[in-house]
């Protein structure tokens, strides 16, 4: 599924699937409680064309991090060699931070970032690899409402083996069933594309160091 940097969820899948919640909103720190939220005025048509609406979200934001398991990439130049020597790239997922915004029964507006940090091995032999990573919309602990897939396209400079990047997700719109539904029943995830080798590999709990290309990982 080809997507532009947004990802909007299918509302009939997202609705359907909060039509038993009862979750209570959940007030953010900092809010207003009930009765000086009942002395504010609601912002006019004018007021929200403008985006002049400083009222407080009506919850918290999704969860929002990297899936453990996916969030690290190492690639073997020989599968089945996994030793130092034989690295080609490796990739993981070292940030992930965003903001929200939703009022009475508005759908969840957000943006993210995650910060990624890609490295090139001692048996490479292209300074440029294609990265591909998904980000995952879900109900918590459910299977995912919504999943988008980007490539990132990483060139390594000359004598340099490690290369950051921040990848910016666009917006991302989780319609709500309701204004009792807050953002906490949700959980926005990332991660790598793996084979089931490179997802094996992590579960086993191995792993080399992002900057590869520059020293030989201990034990290794």
């Amino acid at each position: 599924m080809k997507l532009s940097r947004a990802i909007v969820i299918s509302a009939a899948l997202a609705l359907s699937a909060c039509a038993s919640n009862k979750t209570p909103t959940v007030e953010l720190p900092g809010g207003v409680n009930p009765e000086e939220q009942q002395e504010q005025r609601p912002p006019g048509f004018v007021d929200r064309l403008i985006g002049n609406d400083t009222r407080p979200n009506a919850g918290p934001c999704p969860l929002m991090g990297a899936l453990y398991d996916s969030s690290r990439v190492v690639k073997f130049a020989q599968p089945g060699n996994q030793r130092y020597a034989n690295i080609e790239f490796t990739g993981e997922m070292q940030g992930v931070r965003g903001l929200c915004r939703y009022l009475g029964a508005d759908p969840i507006e957000m943006t993210m970032e995650v910060e990624m940090a890609f490295g090139r091995g001692p048996a490479a032999t292209s300074d440029r690899q294609t990265y591909r990573y998904w980000v995952a919309v879900a109900r918590r602990g459910r299977a995912p409402i919504e999943k988008a897939y980007f490539d990132v396209e990483v060139r390594f400079p000359r004598g340099q083996d490690v290369v950051t990047r921040t990848e910016d997700l666009g917006r991302i719109t989780i319609p709500r069933a309701n204004e009792e539904v807050s953002g906490e029943n949700f959980e926005i995830l990332v991660g790598f594309e793996l084979t089931p080798e490179q997802l094996q590999f992590n579960r086993e709990g191995r792993r080399f160091r992002i900057d590869a290309g520059t020293a030989q990982a201990p034990g290794q």
